[in-house]
Formats: structure tokens, sequence, C-alpha cells
């Protein structure tokens, strides 16, 4: 091989075939070029809708058939091997080198309708993000997408901003995550309880049978905005709910909403051996009912002192705030032995700012924009399942 490294894909053939699937059709197209002892040093196959797709690259450096000559003995053999084939020469294609990569993974989550790649596309292409590869998912009426991107030597920060903010300005869901966080195994999936797994705030309804919603709503409106310390909003609401019978508590349990989609997709996380926990800044007395419910293999929540059958406006022992579920987030990964980065964390408001941090992956629900800003992406309320989508845990079908 000549000692410039340019002059080595003089002898670089892209190779592409097209056609009908079937068991051995890889084996038979690769088989005359190796027993010419053409290399083959780089490969891409998919199937889509039952056609087959492969590119190569094969290098003819040692080869004993130039491209010309296999290109002709492919075209005499597409008939019988049941596929058409293309030569394009690399050195005359390559695509010009950036100076350094830095690869996401860009996932879009939506209804499926016409444009959307096109549209993701005008949003990369504005920024100067190169798109490597992509692959839709679908879902019922729900289609992901998830692209590979090339940030270049742009600031990621940036990027990231920009391709959520502009994707949400399209009505789509996204996710963005570094490729190496994104190839991490996730093993465990933590969720928030209030307007993530059950459909309303329960203290909203409690506040309710105490005849103070109004109070506790505007305070729990403003915690959730981040804008008062989640503990003392807390105990402010708690305190409103003294002198409520242990009956209340177990009339709202038993009415339980759930968020569309939340069952069925615990249900598969489930059946695809996947760890389950519930983290709320709620209380016991509900995430016990979902534990039994919904076989959770962990809730943490805040306990309500009861006595004599009514609370007493107080909680028991440590508070669960943000800092709280953080560390819960680490304690987990211990307790399974295995890495944050194998920990997929989904909430909504500004209690789980830090949750969603301290987790591999960071999925805002939802959400406010204060959670938002810290997550990997976001999730809207429809789209709840789209979460199956982004663990790969659904069909995949090659775009790129």
């Amino acid at each position: 091989m000549s000692a410039d490294p340019e002059s080595h894909f003089k002898d670089l053939w892209v190779i592409s075939f097209v056609g009908r699937d079937r068991p051995g059709l890889i084996h038979d197209i690769l088989q005359l070029p190796a027993e010419r002892n053409v290399n083959i040093v780089d490969m891409d196959q998919r199937v889509l809708q039952g056609l087959f797709v492969m590119s190569v690259v094969a290098d003819f450096s040692r080869a004993e058939i130039s491209p010309k000559e296999l290109e002709m003995e492919m075209h005499r053999r597409s008939n019988s091997l049941g596929v058409q084939c293309m030569f394009l020469p690399l050195e005359r294609y390559r695509g010009i080198r950036r100076s350094m990569k830095n690869l996401y993974v860009v996932t879009i989550l939506a209804r499926d309708r016409v444009g959307i790649i096109r549209d993701v596309a005008s949003v990369a292409s504005a920024r100067d993000i190169n798109i490597e590869r992509a692959a839709v998912t679908a879902r019922g009426d729900l289609i992901s997408i998830e692209f590979v991107m090339d940030f270049g030597d742009a600031n990621p920060d940036e990027c990231r901003e920009w391709i959520r903010s502009e994707c949400e300005r399209l009505g789509l869901d996204v996710v963005v995550q570094s490729l190496d966080k994104a190839r991490k195994e996730k093993r465990l999936i933590v969720f928030d309880m209030d307007m993530t797994i059950v459909d309303f705030e329960i203290i909203n309804r409690l506040a309710s049978f105490a005849g103070v919603d109004e109070e506790v709503r505007r305070i729990t409106d403003r915690a959730m905005n981040g804008e008062i310390d989640f503990e003392e909003s807390l105990r402010r609401r708690v305190r409103l709910l003294k002198g409520m019978p242990v009956s209340a508590l177990k009339e709202i349990a038993d009415q339980l909403s759930l968020t569309p989609g939340s069952e069925e997709l615990i249900h598969h996380l489930k059946q695809m051996g996947y760890k389950i926990a519930l983290i709320s800044g709620g209380f016991t007395y509900f995430t016990d009912v979902l534990k039994e419910r919904l076989g959770f293999d962990y809730t943490f929540a805040n306990e309500l002192e009861i006595q004599d059958g009514r609370l007493t406006g107080e909680i028991k022992g440590e508070i669960i705030d943000a800092k709280a579920k953080g560390e819960i987030v680490k304690r987990l990964a211990e307790m399974e032995g295995i890495s944050p980065d194998n920990i997929v964390a989904v909430g909504d408001g500004a209690n789980d700012c830090i949750m969603i941090q301290n987790a591999g992956l960071g999925v805002a629900f939802n959400a406010k924009d204060v959670l938002k800003k810290v997550s990997d992406g976001s999730i809207s309320r429809e789209n709840l399942l789209g979460l199956l989508n982004l663990l790969g845990l659904a069909d995949r079908k090659s775009l790129l």
C-alpha cells in the first residue's frame, strides 16, 4: 500500500445491492468477491419492508479482479441472485471529513405525518449538523425516528437547545443524548408519581375533600414552577389537611386515575425485565397502592402522620424533596449493582430536576420549562408510550 493515505482511496469502491430479501443472500452476493481476494472493509445491511439493501466498501488493492470486471460479472449474475447492483469509486464520492466528530443520538417522537424527516433535516442543516444515520420505529400511530447526528466542532449545548426548541416549535417530542450515553444499557426506570403515573396532583384532590383546594393549588403550582422551596410548600399544604379522616385517603386511592399509557408502559417494561421504581414527593399511602396495583419494585414517598384515624397535619421523618430524589437514584444504582448511567428517570416538575440529572437518561414528561432545560428531552402527555421506542423496545427500520 502506498505511504500516501489518500492514494489508498483509489482502491476503495462502494458497491450497493438492492433486491428481494431471502436467506443466504449475503453469502451468495459476497462469494465471488471473496474468491477474487476483494476485501470488504465496511458494510451496512438492512431489510426495509422485505426489501434487501446492502452497501459495502470493497478494497481492490490486492484483488485478482478489477472493479470493472467484478461489476460486469455481478451484473451477469443479477438475475440468479435476485439483486441489482451499483459500483461507485469512493475517492470520487466520499464526503468532506470533519476535523472532529461529536456524535449525538436525536430521537423524535410524534404522531405520524408527512414531512417529519424533512423538517428535522432542515433543523439540523440550519446549524451545519450532519445526519449520519437514521432509523424509524412505529408503534400504532406513534412514530419515532432515531437520528445519529454529528455536531462537529459546534457547541453541543447550543446544538441541543437549538434542536429542542425547533422541534418543539414543529410539535415534535425530542430527546438528545450523547452517543456514549445512548448506547449504555438501561436496566432501571424511575418515575415520579403525580402528573406522571397518576393523572392528577393527589394533594389537590385531598385539598378538595378538606375544602382548601384553592389555597393548596396555588402553593402546588408555585412549587412545581420552582418559585418556592418544596419542603416548606409541602409542609404548608399538609397543615391545611389537618383533621382529614383516613377514609378520605382510601376513597381517593380507590379512584386513582392513571395517565393514559402508563399501565401498558409499565406492563411492557416489567415483561422485558426492567426494574421499576416510583420516587414521589407525595405520600406513601398512595405509592403503596400503586406498588400493589402496578408491580413497582421500589417506592419512595413522604409518610403522613395519622392519629386516631385522622391526619395531624404533619409529616413523619425526612422530607423527600428534589435533593432526596436525586440521592435515591444513586442509592438505587448501588442497590442494583449498576451505574446511574443505566437508569432512566421520568418526571414533570421542578422537584424532579436533580433526579433527572443524576440518571443516565432524564426525560421531562409533559413538563414545565424549568425541567425541560435540565433534561435530555421531553415527551408530551399523549406520547408516554414513546419511552418504549427510546429504549429500543419496538421494531426498527433503517432509513439511511
